[in-house]
């Protein structure tokens, strides 16, 4: 009999004992989850993109007429003066080459102007012995007026004479100007490529009588040079970049269009990742008003828009930056100093509104909210919330109202 108690108790301990254990296992666990809290603090949106620095008056220095540039002597960073500094030199251009039918009608010209002014010449030697004999004749006429030896009108015909000979001679002095011009017309086509230049014009076999000076056009620094070398150039070639760094640089951002639509000028403007450790500060001063296709790295066509934006303090030159930089731009489209914020990643949809799931004595509670801005971090509470409430972060998709909760521990 005793032996039957002690194996029966022996069954049902076994029994409660496995109960109890099975009880414990499949009992419902609180479910681990990380929260986050609601709290009052400064917040602000921005639309965030790459920028890079420029100078806003560059100046493009070009070759004013056709011909054979001097090496540059300026470097990239030379300070220079507007109207002062000779930034360049440069010769007049060689005569173009002549075909052999060119050459020919070039000299027949030639021939024509020398005949032209000996011809102009012997015109003048005519011109002027009609001169002297009518001047001769006006004296003697002169002489013999007072004694009544010829009339008054043979007086005045010989007055008339001497000077319509006067001025057939300057007319012929003055064609003889016309063709000795035309004749030196005629013989600079013939000017050859490879014309040898006066001994005393000359350094190294280069005639510098004609030298042009080019001047820098504003004061500031070498942006760029585009030709260094010596080389020959058609009017109108650019030759280097001048522009101001220390006070008219700015930086062009290319904003997608549907954020530019939400900038305007005036706007705070934050700068960073430029190299320097702090934040610079900036103004939008302009987004323009066509937008143009831009392929990104992905390979999608994007629609973007030209924003100008000028350091707040453009007096200098912002902690080194130049011209070409990149930098980093966040313009400042909504804050303020003392928001109700609570973590994005506590929202989620519930239909068409967002929701949270409010922490209470360790129980999960749905908790329909309305946001205001958010900035991908943060969001802005606009009602269903107050500070200091908790707020489960990243909640589960199996996460359901009246779940029993837990801080999760991080190791």
């Amino acid at each position: 009999m005793a032996r039957k108690r002690s194996r029966s108790f022996l069954i049902i301990a076994t029994v409660a004992l496995l109960g109890a254990a099975l009880t414990f296992a499949f009992w419902p666990r609180p479910t681990s989850v990380d929260i986050g809290e609601v709290t009052t603090a400064p917040m602000m949106v921005t639309i965030d993109e790459e920028g890079r620095t420029r100078v806003q008056d560059a100046y493009v220095v070009s070759t004013p007429v056709a011909g054979r540039l001097m090496r540059v002597g300026v470097e990239p960073g030379d300070r220079v003066q507007r109207h002062g500094t000779v930034v360049a030199q440069m010769l007049p251009g060689y005569p173009a080459l002549l075909d052999v039918r060119s050459r020919e009608q070039a000299r027949s010209a030639v021939a024509a102007a020398e005949a032209a002014l000996r011809l102009a010449r012997a015109e003048r030697k005519r011109a002027s012995a009609d001169k002297e004999l009518a001047d001769v004749e006006l004296t003697r006429m002169r002489a013999l007026r007072p004694h009544d030896a010829v009339s008054e009108d043979a007086l005045d015909r010989a007055v008339r004479e001497a000077r319509a000979t006067r001025a057939a001679l300057d007319v012929a002095e003055s064609t003889i100007q016309v063709r000795q011009a035309e004749l030196e017309s005629a013989r600079a086509q013939l000017m050859e490529f490879n014309a040898t230049p006066t001994p005393d014009a000359a350094i190294d076999g280069i005639d510098r009588t004609g030298e042009i000076p080019i001047r820098a056009p504003a004061s500031g620094q070498v942006l760029r040079l585009i030709e260094q070398s010596e080389t020959t150039l058609a009017a109108g070639a650019a030759i280097m970049e001048i522009g101001n760094v220390d006070s008219d640089l700015e930086v062009l951002a290319e904003l997608l269009s549907t954020d530019a639509v939400q900038v305007a000028p005036g706007d705070r403007v934050l700068i960073e990742k430029w190299g320097g450790t702090e934040t610079l500060d900036a103004v939008v001063e302009r987004v323009e008003p066509r937008g143009f296709t831009k392929v990104s790295a992905l390979g999608v066509e994007e629609q973007r828009v030209n924003t100008i934006i000028r350091f707040a303090d453009s007096k200098a030159a912002p902690a080194g930056l130049g011209h070409g930089f990149r930098v980093e731009v966040r313009v400042v489209v909504w804050e303020d100093n003392d928001a109700l914020i609570v973590p994005s990643s506590a929202l989620f949809r519930d239909g068409r509104n967002w929701s949270v799931f409010l922490v209470e004595d360790g129980i999960a509670k749905l908790r329909l909210v309305e946001i205001g801005h958010n900035n991908g971090i943060q969001a802005q509470v606009v009602n269903g919330l107050e500070s200091g409430d908790r707020v489960i972060l990243y909640p589960a998709s199996g996460l359901s109202d009246g779940t029993r909760v837990v801080q999760r521990q991080v190791h």
